[in-house]
C-alpha cells in the first residue's frame, strides 16, 4: 500500500509536468466500452446503466476543448475468471491526448511507466527488498531500452523459439504472454493486433487492413499486459458496422459519434491497470495483494 500510494502521487506529477488537464469521468454510463459481456449492470431510475469499464469515450470528447487529458478511476470488469492477473473492480489509470499516433503513444507510455517505477526506487528500495524483489533487477530495467514488436512479430517468436503456433486472427492468452516473455527481461510493447479481435474504435491500419493501429505492454516474469492502447477510429461508418457484428446497437453511442459530427482530429490514449504495475515491480503474488480491498468472483465482503 506504500509502494500504491507513491505510484498514484507519481503519476500525478508526470502528467501535471507535461502539461496534461485532470478529467473525471462518469462511473455510471449507458454503454459498454469493451465488450457487452463483461459489463456490470445497474438500475439507474427507470434506466439500465453500466458500470464504467474505461472512461474513454468521454475522454475522447474532452481532447477537443482541452487536448491532453489524464484520469484516475474505479473500472469494473465482470469477467468470471479466477486467475491471480484478475480483479472485478480496479484502478485505471489512463490519459487521452490529441495529435498522438500509435508510435508517440506507445513511446510515452514507456515514459509514463519508466517515470513512476524510477520514483517508486527512489523511496522504497527497503520495501521492495522487504517484499523479495531485487532492486538492482529494477534499476537495470529502469536504464535499459524497452523494445517494440509487431504481433506478428510475437507469432514468429512463439513459433521458433517456443514451438507455439499460434494463429493469426488469435488473441495472446495468458499462456502465449509468459512464454513470449521468457525471451524479454524488460517490458515490451506489442502493437497492430488484429483487427478483427479488437474494439470498435480501435482503426484499421491503412498499409495491413488485417491490423489495428494499437498496442499492448507486457511485463517481464509473467505478469502480463500492464497497459493497452491505440489511435482512435475517425471513421463513424466503420465502427457502426463493427458495433453491429459485437451484436451492438450503433444508436446507443450516437453521444460518441457526435464528438465526429463535424470533423475530428487525430487522437490516441491509453489505459494503466494499477494494481498489475504495483503487482509487477512489488514481485507480487497475486494482484490481490495490490489493492486493499479486492473485488473479484468470490469476493465481495467486506
Amino acid at each position: 500500500m506504500k509502494v500504491r500510494s507513491t505510484y498514484m502521487e507519481a503519476r500525478e506529477d508526470f502528467f501535471r509536468k507535461k502539461g496534461f488537464y485532470r478529467f473525471d469521468p462518469p462511473i455510471l454510463q449507458p454503454t459498454q466500452s469493451e465488450g457487452g459481456s463483461t459489463v456490470f449492470e445497474v438500475k439507474f431510475y427507470k434506466h439500465k446503466m453500466f458500470l464504467a469499464q474505461t472512461w474513454q469515450l468521454y475522454a475522447e470528447a474532452a481532447i477537443f476543448s482541452l487536448e491532453k487529458v489524464y484520469g484516475t478511476a474505479p473500472t469494473f470488469r465482470a469477467e468470471k475468471s479466477k486467475t491471480s492477473r484478475h480483479l472485478s473492480e480496479f484502478w485505471m489509470v489512463e490519459m487521452e491526448a490529441a495529435w498522438m499516433d500509435l508510435k508517440e503513444v506507445s513511446e510515452f507510455a514507456k515514459e509514463e511507466i519508466k517515470y513512476c517505477l524510477k520514483k517508486i526506487l527512489e523511496k522504497h528500495e527497503e520495501d521492495l527488498k522487504f517484499l523479495g524483489q531485487d532492486v538492482n533487477k529494477l534499476k537495470k530495467i529502469l536504464k535499459k531500452k524497452w523494445p517494440t514488436i509487431k504481433y506478428r512479430e510475437a507469432l514468429k517468436i512463439l513459433k521458433e523459439k517456443e514451438k507455439m503456433n499460434v494463429k493469426f486472427g488469435k488473441d495472446l492468452r495468458t499462456i502465449e504472454e509468459d512464454r513470449l516473455m521468457k525471451h524479454f527481461d524488460t517490458p515490451v510493447v506489442v502493437t497492430h493486433y488484429p483487427k478483427e479481435i479488437m474494439a470498435f474504435y480501435k482503426p484499421v491500419d491503412p498499409e495491413n487492413k488485417d491490423e489495428a493501429l494499437c498496442f499492448d505492454m507486457l511485463a517481464p516474469e509473467g505478469y502480463g499486459e500492464i497497459v493497452g492502447g491505440s489511435q482512435r477510429s475517425l471513421d463513424v461508418e466503420q465502427m457502426k458496422k463493427d458495433l453491429m457484428k459485437e451484436g451492438e446497437d450503433p444508436k446507443e453511442y450516437n453521444y460518441y459519434f457526435d464528438t465526429r459530427k463535424y470533423g475530428s482530429v487525430p487522437h490516441s490514449g491509453y489505459g494503466v491497470g494499477a494494481e498489475r504495475v504495483i503487482s509487477w515491480i512489488c514481485k507480487l503474488d497475486n494482484i490481490k495483494d495490490a489493492i486493499a480491498f479486492p473485488r473479484t468472483m468470490l469476493r465481495w465482503n467486506p
